[in-house]
């Protein structure tokens, strides 16, 4: 089977839908699969040229929709080599273009959403959906109607999806969705995130991973921390991420007010090694978001055992609490706080109990090899018999 991953962008600092690319890539060929991926991003950007994945780049693109014809040839020429297509995120050319070239051909396709239909952007950016609106009917609607299938990665993100647009009509399916753990020595990981912040050597972390922008509830995280805390000189609160809307100097001023500009590390972005060595050091993993379609992030916390503090934004909030893998409320400054004082209350019994709770939810819930698995079957239903044999 010869499976094509199209996406507006590999750029890493767009967070879980090239994450959850890269490490399907990594398993599919377990299940007699080869994986390319197709974007709309300039050929010779480091993300592309140093990528493992094997990258057909078409860009530059022009604008945030990613404007680019060159798809159009490049996938008449190429669809009848893939068994399937998946669609990896919808208001971007790339979506459309898919649909353009392959809604009559042989060669079928499915969507995921990665939860780009969520009512909360309705709500917060009226203007924008507004817009929206007027391209819905005859872009993104057709998309996904004449899609093979939508893919939704929990049963929360298909219950939002169709609230966002009274014209919907999608073959909805709900899909394993997760990450691999870390595969290398975690005692390096841990020896590299602690010669890069000694600071933090001894402290009690907690933890932030995510874009710095306002739907990750980043203010929540500051000021819960520092009402709930603080007062505990061991606390320590890090942020780890890109600042991709331009908040973190609100931010720090934000902690400096709360008197706590001394108890936050602002790591940057931080990724391999450093990556799980700091979820492998940090005691929770704090994500108060208002809006989140599944959070890759929560799966690679609880692989490496590290209970979780989310908002019942984070669309997999149900799998958590019926796994008592971490903890979960509602996305304000209060229950945030709440959520932090519970879990500073615990008892180091108590702790570990939800440490191997979450571990255990990562290995019967989101662990890499059962996702491709599922998503493999689901796949079969569309391809045609020659396809599920081409290698």
């Amino acid at each position: 089977m010869n499976i094509l991953h199209i996406i507006s962008s590999i750029d890493p600092k767009w967070g879980g839908p090239i994450e959850g690319v890269r490490q399907q890539a990594r398993v599919w060929h377990e299940f007699g699969a080869n994986v390319e991926v197709l974007s709309l991003d300039p050929p010779d950007a480091s993300y592309v040229t140093e990528s493992e994945l094997k990258v057909t780049a078409l860009g530059p693109s022009l604008g945030s929709y990613s404007f680019n014809l060159k798809i159009v040839p490049w996938l008449k020429a190429n669809r009848s080599r893939f068994s399937a297509v998946i669609v990896n995120g919808i208001w971007g050319f790339h979506g459309f273009a898919t649909h353009w070239v392959l809604r009559d051909s042989s060669t079928p396709y499915v969507v995921f959403t990665h939860g780009m239909l969520d009512p909360w952007f309705k709500r917060t950016y009226p203007l924008k959906h507004l817009k929206k609106w007027l391209y819905w009917p005859w872009g993104e609607y057709r998309v996904l109607r004449d899609a093979s299938a939508v893919f939704f990665t929990c049963e929360e993100e298909r219950i939002l999806a169709r609230q966002s647009f009274w014209l919907y009509r999608c073959n909805e399916r709900v899909v394993r969705y997760g990450t691999a753990g870390p595969n290398f020595e975690l005692e390096e990981c841990v020896g590299k995130w602690r010669s890069r912040f000694p600071e933090l050597n001894g402290k009690r972390i907690a933890l932030f991973v995510g874009r710095i922008a306002e739907k990750k509830g980043c203010d929540i995280a500051i000021g819960a921390f520092a009402s709930a805390l603080a007062h505990d000189k061991d606390w320590h609160l890090v942020i780890a991420g890109p600042d991709t809307e331009g908040l973190k100097g609100e931010l720090m001023r934000l902690a400096a007010g709360l008197g706590i500009s001394d108890r936050i590390t602002w790591a940057g972005t931080v990724s391999g090694d450093l990556k799980w060595g700091a979820f492998s050091v940090s005691e929770i993993l704090i994500l108060p978001s208002h809006q989140e379609n599944f959070g890759i992030v929560v799966a690679e916390a609880l692989a490496c055992s590290l209970p979780v503090l989310i908002s019942d934004k984070v669309n997999i909030w149900r799998e958590v609490v019926a796994d008592g893998a971490g903890f979960v409320a509602a996305d304000n400054l209060e229950a945030t706080d709440k959520l932090l004082r519970t879990w500073s209350k615990l008892s180091p019994e108590e702790r570990d109990t939800v440490r191997d709770r979450a571990r255990a939810s990562f290995e019967n819930r989101f662990e890499i090899h059962s996702v491709v698995a599922d998503l493999v079957r689901h796949l079969a239903e569309f391809v045609h018999p020659r396809g599920l044999n081409d290698r």
